[in-house]
């Protein structure tokens, strides 16, 4: 019994300084954090023309978003655009997506900006049955791959009935 009683004592002390004299193994690093999508409540979003941006019966601007909130943020896909009037509401169809264009996402730090093309065909194109040509007063732009949406101030020629498509956009890059 007494060769158990410091038995113990000594097997306590071998593993404690086992401990103390072997190298430990290094802490695991820390799991990234997911990048969140990118929130309109932290964006700017406006809309001008593109360099060289006219084309016979369409008109090429850019959608611009710029991250001014204080994360790092993504975005991804096709914006959902519409003309809307002086008081917010929507007018004619929502842009379709520009076909054969592939979307990425796009990471945006504080400060960085993504854009958009968006082609605007000129209403007076089509016959006033399919069209009822109207002037509006912005695009609201849905947050591509986040949430919310933004008003842009853009006049332009649009049509009333939504059966005509005057609006088209392609996937967001990222801008330079």
């Amino acid at each position: 019994m007494k060769a158990r009683l410091l038995l113990a004592p000594c097997l306590a002390a071998a593993l404690l300084l086992a401990a103390v004299a072997l190298p430990s193994a290094p802490a695991a690093a820390p799991a990234p954090t997911a990048t969140k999508a990118c929130a309109a409540s932290g964006l700017v979003v406006w809309a001008g023309p593109e360099p060289g941006g006219g084309a016979a019966g369409s008109i090429y601007y850019r959608i611009e978003f710029t991250n001014l909130s204080s994360i790092t943020c993504t975005l991804s896909g096709f914006p959902k655009v519409n003309a809307v009037d002086l008081k917010g509401r929507r007018i004619g169809a929502f842009a379709t997506a520009e076909p054969g264009k592939k979307a990425a996402k796009v990471t945006l730090a504080p400060g960085q900006a993504a854009s958009a093309q968006l082609r605007i065909v000129d209403a007076l194109n089509f016959p006033t049955d399919k069209c009822e040509a109207t002037t509006a007063a912005g695009l609201r732009v849905g947050i591509p791959g986040g949430s919310g949406n933004k008003v842009a101030p853009l006049a332009f020629e649009t049509c009333v009935r939504s059966v005509t498509k005057t609006l088209s956009v392609g996937p967001v890059t990222a801008a330079g």
